[in-house]
């Protein structure tokens, strides 16, 4: 049915506005409505009107119940996974452990967004402002990926198939709740008019080191050529208030540590960044490390010696038992990350699949200035809100894939040589829900093949990406494409699946691989204008006005 309605879109409203299922749009949210009526609104009307109370109500008084039901069940499931954790342990395999693990992880990831979004909705009957509509739809945006990921970690408990079966019966209805609790958010909260591509917060949206910075005459793309071994090292010489501490990693001794989690154990918690970054320097070497960094650990900032010179790196894949969210060399789920200068591996080559070097999943990050290598799966842009600047990314399969909202600038995307009989696929973006204000935006970038992949004597097919969920959503926009790009462009991921509900775009984009004469023909590809790519800059996909200012990283708001 949705691929049907998909096609009754125009092409501006698929983009900017949530996807609703019902003519419903001129009705104002305090209106009184049936939940039948109300039901035809969310991708699951029938599971809508078996858990909705059977009363007369409006779109707030809906909205609040589901989404107050949505962390009830997401606490029950949490408690099921430890349960089933505990009980069969010793039973388990290795793999099954850890699948386990992911899930009661991302379950707790959940009760923490839902609560969030529980009380921002408890608390008004009006429409949200951009910003704060856009940090509920995100949150509840990432329930339903976290949802989507321990489901595929399950299949790993291949030993326990009561364990197998209780746990993906659970998570098919409490996906279902949670896609109609973010489909009732964007019936109630969401402001309905379009916001400007060039969208700026008022005063009130701008932080204190924003505003510090603004008053500065230091411009953001200054900042980090000021940050040298020696400039930091003088503690009363940090840049007014951007840094509320620093400390030095180096392998050798001469820092405060010689370990990264070390470092990171000692940054304070639950910080809110109004006194700065706290900042680990690390100096050049290869840190041989497995690194994941909490919630708690709030504006963290992590600058290495540059590209190849700071370098942290692990070996971690499916082949050897991890699933492919935990097999990541480096992970992040705290909020406000920054990480400038530094070069991320996994180098267990393309033999061993799906092999992560970062998993990031911490909202209103940015990386700058780094480098991400791999194969398959390099990186894993999970959820919520991110930005890369000038960064190169390697890989073969896959190997920028997830369901955050992401923008990429100023990158270099080097595909490589994959296995034999194998083809490279540059993106894979993981939205499974119509509403998830998710998608993988390229702006300005360059696609060149890697040396290896130049210099073999084998022709190996390179897409721009395949849909790896129902609704995968990615755009190209103003950036050169190389000759290794097939001229179709995209690779359909299994037949027919996805192919009217995903929605792939392209944009004033240059280079031999550009020409989109010959590109597929499936309903959910397109060839965009100025208008339409607009809302895929980091001003308008990711309110990047509000927010990256503050990092000190610099960035482009809108189309060049």
């Amino acid at each position: 049915m949705a691929s049907k309605l998909c096609s009754l879109l125009t092409l501006s409203s698929f983009i900017l506005l949530p996807f609703f299922f019902s003519p419903l749009a001129d009705a104002s949210p305090s209106d009184p409505v049936s939940p039948e009526t109300i039901c035809k609104s969310t991708p699951e009307p029938a599971y809508c009107r078996s858990v909705l109370p059977n009363r007369t109500t409006n779109v707030y008084s809906y909205g609040r119940f589901s989404i107050r039901k949505s962390l009830s069940r997401s606490r029950k499931f949490h408690d099921l996974v430890e349960e089933y954790r505990n009980k069969y342990r010793s039973s388990l395999s290795a793999s099954a452990v850890r699948a386990l693990e992911d899930c009661r992880f991302l379950a707790g990831l959940n009760m923490n967004f839902l609560l969030s979004s529980f009380k921002t909705v408890n608390a008004t009957n009006e429409t949200l402002s951009f910003k704060e509509a856009d940090d509920i739809q995100t949150f509840l945006s990432a329930v339903i990926t976290n949802q989507q990921t321990c489901s595929d970690s399950v299949p790993s408990i291949d030993s326990a198939r009561i364990i197998r079966n209780g746990l993906m019966g659970t998570l098919l209805n409490d996906t279902k709740l949670h896609s109609v609790s973010l489909a009732l958010f964007t019936k109630g909260w969401v402001p309905k008019n379009e916001k400007p591509a060039a969208w700026r917060p008022s005063s009130k949206h701008i932080g204190f080191k924003h505003r510090r910075l603004l008053m500065s005459s230091r411009t953001r793309s200054t900042i980090y050529e000021t940050i040298s071994r020696r400039k930091l090292l003088q503690a009363n010489d940090t840049d007014d208030d951007l840094f509320s501490n620093i400390v030095v990693v180096s392998l050798d001794g001469s820092g405060n540590f010689t370990t990264i989690n070390d470092a990171i154990s000692v940054a304070p918690n639950n910080t809110n960044g109004l006194s700065g970054y706290f900042l680990i320097y690390i100096t050049a070497g290869v840190y041989q490390e497995y690194i994941s960094i909490p919630q708690n650990k709030k504006y963290l900032m992590m600058v290495g010696d540059g590209i190849n010179q700071t370098v942290i790196t692990g070996n971690h894949s499916v082949v050897d038992g991890w699933t492919t969210f935990n097999s990541a060399t480096f992970a992040v789920v705290a909020s406000n990350f920054v990480a400038v200068n530094i070069t991320f591996q996994n180098t267990a080559g393309a033999v061993k699949h799906q092999a992560v070097g970062v998993r990031n999943g911490a909202d209103l990050s940015a990386f700058y200035n780094c480098s991400f290598e791999g194969y398959q799966d390099t990186l894993y842009t999970h959820s919520l809100r991110q930005f890369y600047r000038e960064c190169d990314i390697y890989g073969t399969v896959d190997f920028i894939f997830g369901n955050a909202a992401v923008v990429f600038q100023n990158c270099n995307i080097y595909p490589r040589q994959p296995m034999k009989g194998q083809y490279n696929a540059i993106t894979a973006q993981g939205r499974t829900d119509p509403n998830q204000n998710t998608g993988t935006s390229i702006h300005i970038c360059n696609i060149k093949a890697a040396d290896d992949l130049a210099s073999s004597n084998t022709s190996f097919k390179t897409y721009l990406g395949r849909p790896w969920k129902e609704y995968s959503r990615t755009v190209y926009m103003q950036s050169f494409m190389g000759s290794l790009i097939d001229p179709a462009g995209w690779k359909e991921w299994n037949g027919t699946f996805a192919l009217s509900t995903l929605y792939y775009a392209e944009y004033d984009n240059n280079g031999a691989g550009s020409n989109t004469s010959n590109r597929v023909t499936w309903p959910g590809y397109h060839v965009i204008n100025a208008t339409d790519a607009a809302n895929f800059t980091v001003s308008s996909f990711l309110l990047g006005n509000d927010w990256l200012p503050d990092t000190g990283v610099p960035y482009n708001e809108t189309l060049i």
